[in-house]
């Protein structure tokens, strides 16, 4: 007699990677049932066959018309059944439980530590593109991205721009050893990726500066203000650890921690127990981080640098309000792709003597 799962299914067709459609469908079903069932659930649960069993949502509909069909999965029921109990159990992210995450066009690595990206940053990028392709060519453009995260803007930006001079920027070592494993893994061979956390030596062809075995920077090693084809990543907190580029950045992007701190205790346990609170925590009003970057922009930027930041739904306004303040013009809001203002954008005055809000020195207040 087969051994049944709490599923239903047979042992033997439990760890097949071979089955038919009526095998896979009854699963599916069983596990819907385990979770609650729901149209969120159902996608999740497809997102889970898609990128770990390597059935895709359209193969996935075809079966409901071939229910005698064959189908082959990278791996068994039984596997995509334990990572589906811990995510139901322990509300862990898919994402993490699978390593992986697609977004835009990239498929990316990601892991606890680093905040998942979400698909409303992809339109961040698009504002990021769309500006580039308007600065005037004949130079390499420079660009950073402050709190870079899984390296998803910066991947991003250094395939689009791949004469471009970019700095990934973020606190957090978990962030930037992820970051760096992103680009390795997506940019073209041979770009070069500096760095601290750059460890793998063909990638760090050129990198400053010298990094220990530990990946920290030796003793008394200070960051070029060199500006190099490529992407250089640098721990530290927004503005302050890019000081040596101030004033040559034509176009610096963040997703910063924009969730005010008692909306972040109420989130669904998914995002509240398990992404990192350091990319979540915008403090009180939300807005701390993003003041902090506003501030410094007047200085941090090239005369006629544009500065684009995600933010809070509710926080257009006021996030406009920061960017007039710190001396910026040209301060317009973006909607996402739900209509919902999410983004800002901002440029330096184009004159050298324009206004500034600070002097450099105010950029560490």
């Amino acid at each position: 007699m087969a051994i049944a799962s709490p599923s239903g299914k047979p042992a033997a067709a439990r760890h097949s990677l071979d089955l038919s459609a009526t095998e896979l469908l009854a699963w599916r079903r069983s596990m819907l049932a385990l979770a609650g069932g729901g149209a969120d659930a159902a996608s999740r649960l497809d997102w889970l066959l898609d990128l770990t069993g390597g059935l895709s949502w359209p193969a996935l509909q075809a079966l409901w018309l071939h229910p005698q069909r064959r189908i082959q999965l990278r791996c068994s029921l039984q596997e995509l059944e334990d990572l589906w109990q811990r995510h139901h159990r322990n509300a862990e992210p898919l994402q993490y439980l699978v390593g992986r995450c697609p977004w835009r066009d990239l498929e990316l690595s990601v892991a606890p530590g680093v905040l998942i990206p979400r698909q409303e940053t992809e339109l961040l990028l698009e504002l990021a593109l769309a500006e580039a392709a308007a600065q005037p060519s004949g130079s390499p453009l420079c660009w950073a991205d402050l709190g870079t995260g899984s390296g998803c803007l910066a991947v991003a930006l250094a395939r689009a721009l791949p004469h471009g001079c970019g700095l990934a920027v973020d606190a957090s070592q978990e962030a930037l050893r992820q970051a760096a494993s992103n680009l390795r893994a997506l940019l073209p061979p041979r770009t070069r990726i500096a760095g601290p956390y750059a460890t793998e030596p063909e990638a760090t062809v050129g990198a400053e500066p010298q990094t220990a075995v530990d990946g920290k920077p030796e003793p008394g090693a200070e960051p070029s203000s060199r500006m190099l084809p490529g992407v250089q990543l640098l721990q530290g907190s927004w503005w302050q650890a890019i000081e040596p580029w101030w004033g040559r950045l034509q176009l610096v992007v963040s997703n910063p921690p924009y969730i005010p701190s008692a909306v972040l205790a109420a989130l669904e346990p998914v995002v509240r127990d398990h992404e990192p609170a350091l990319a979540l925590d915008g403090g009180a009003d939300g807005l701390a981080a993003i003041r902090r970057i506003a501030a410094g922009a007047a200085v941090a930027l090239a005369p006629g640098g544009v500065l684009l930041l995600e933010h809070h739904h509710d926080q257009s306004e006021a996030v406009l309000a920061l960017l007039a303040e710190a001396g910026l013009e040209e301060c317009h809001a973006h909607r996402d792709l739900e209509g919902v203002l999410r983004f800002a954008s901002a440029r330096r005055p184009a004159e050298p003597d324009g206004p500034m809000a600070l002097s450099p020195a105010g950029i560490h207040s």
